[in-house]
């Protein structure tokens, strides 16, 4: 890769690090022409492969770009070493909608590239995803106390199940496309509120 890619003005570094998101998840590795990224980011083809030698590590590049903003964005909104689990829940979302914000493709580029099956990549990319995406390490920095929540909970199944449901969320609205973000926040809002009667410890 070119450092002269990171030497670009960041608005340009963007709409590149866009298109490419943009392009490869609407088809596989295979059917994603580097010309058709570099029109949809404004720039040559020829320019395009001075910033990436090849369309391999353009791939890469964007799907290590997925889970370092994840984790800096995550860290950033203090998601991390929480011992209050809705207060956690609520900066995660938050933190995933200035995600999509900035990158409005990556959710459908990084489901994409982790099913992807052409050997070319595919080994690279779970290599990648054990690398970062560790689940336990993930539930390990989440330090609930048990006391706050209603007695005889199942604490894990609960996490999954808000989890799981916060994440579809995400993806549904995501999919529509021309995401309505005061929308999705009402949506949360109102969602970590039934949670918090649910499975709260009354007083």
């Amino acid at each position: 890769m070119n450092e002269k890619f990171f030497s670009l003005p960041k608005e340009k570094r963007q709409r590149i690090i866009n298109a490419g998101y943009r392009v490869f998840s609407r088809n596989s590795y295979k059917n994603s022409p580097m010309s058709e990224i570099a029109a949809e980011a404004g720039i040559s083809k020829s320019l395009l492969f001075h910033y990436f030698r090849n369309k391999k590590e353009l791939y890469l590049f964007l799907w290590d770009k997925c889970a370092e903003t994840t984790i800096d964005v995550l860290t950033q909104y203090g998601c991390y070493g929480q011992t209050e689990l809705f207060e956690s829940i609520e900066r995660g979302i938050r933190a995933k909608m200035e995600i999509i914000r900035r990158y409005p493709d990556m959710a459908n580029f990084s489901v994409h590239a982790f099913c992807e099956k052409d050997a070319e990549i595919s080994a690279a990319i779970q290599e990648s995803y054990h690398r970062y995406f560790n689940l336990k390490a993930d539930r390990n920095r989440l330090n609930l106390d048990p006391a706050q929540f209603i007695p005889g909970l199942d604490i894990s199944l609960m996490y999954r199940e808000m989890y799981w449901a916060s994440e579809g969320y995400l993806w549904e609205m995501v999919q529509r496309g021309n995401v309505d973000f005061d929308r999705m926040e009402k949506d949360f809002t109102e969602l970590i509120g039934f949670w918090k009667h649910i499975y709260l410890k009354k007083e």
